[in-house]
């Protein structure tokens, strides 16, 4: 059969975009140099503002509402990580596993690799049995429960891709990262801005995966 055009989605005009993609890329540079220089302020300022300005360059790019909805509740998490208590921890941990269902559901049975699947499988049985003992009692089955819907996401975001899969990759490792923070484990110098890079580059790289995937405009149809 054909491949035939789909009715085009109403998008903004290429120059928009550019503009949207070039504000989030400032607004990230501007909170990863925060944290390295030690600004809390800055950083407060800067990271509510990351997952909107690329959520708008999704839309402006006629972006699905799934890939819409994963990325504002993956600022739901930002903000709520903002805040040290325990109750912001949950409720942020919540937000962004709001997001991976989105993501998942986005990602739908495209073809994967089995191999692939058991390294992930392998990964999440030995990061959560290493960092159980060290975790507060209360967070042990939250965490555990997250790092499940985590690694599925990383897991099936290759599904789409290179890029996209990538991103799934980076997802774990930054909030592995966070995982080991809570364990009071070893960190790596200004743990923050490594967390904030890979979680970064993460997001980006499953929002051009998806679009790439032909998600956003120009998605044709068989």
């Amino acid at each position: 059969m054909t491949a035939r055009t789909a009715a085009p989605r109403p998008t903004a005009t290429g120059a928009v975009s550019r503009a949207l993609l070039a504000a989030f890329v400032l607004a990230a540079a501007a909170d990863l140099i925060a944290l390295l220089a030690g600004a809390e302020t800055g950083h407060r300022i800067a990271k509510p503002l990351l997952m909107p300005l690329l959520a708008a360059y999704a839309a402006s790019r006629g972006a699905p509402k799934l890939l819409i909805a994963a990325l504002l509740f993956g600022w739901g998490g930002d903000v709520l990580l903002l805040f040290d208590a325990e109750a912001a921890f949950l409720a942020g941990m919540g937000s962004f596993a709001a997001g991976h269902v989105c993501y998942l559901v986005l990602f739908g049975r495209g073809r994967t690799s089995p191999p692939l699947a058991g390294l992930y499988a392998a990964a999440l049985v030995a990061t959560v049995a290493l960092l159980w003992p060290d975790l507060p009692a209360d967070l042990r089955v939250p965490v555990a429960g997250y790092s499940l819907l985590l690694t599925a996401m990383a897991y099936r975001a290759s599904a789409l891709g290179v890029p996209a899969g990538l991103g799934g990759a980076l997802f774990l490792l930054s909030d592995t990262l966070i995982a080991t923070g809570v364990a009071d484990w070893p960190q790596p110098p200004v743990p923050d801005f490594w967390i904030m890079l890979t979680y970064l580059a993460a997001q980006y790289l499953l929002t051009a995966g998806a679009l790439r995937a032909g998600y956003g405009e120009g998605r044709t149809t068989d």
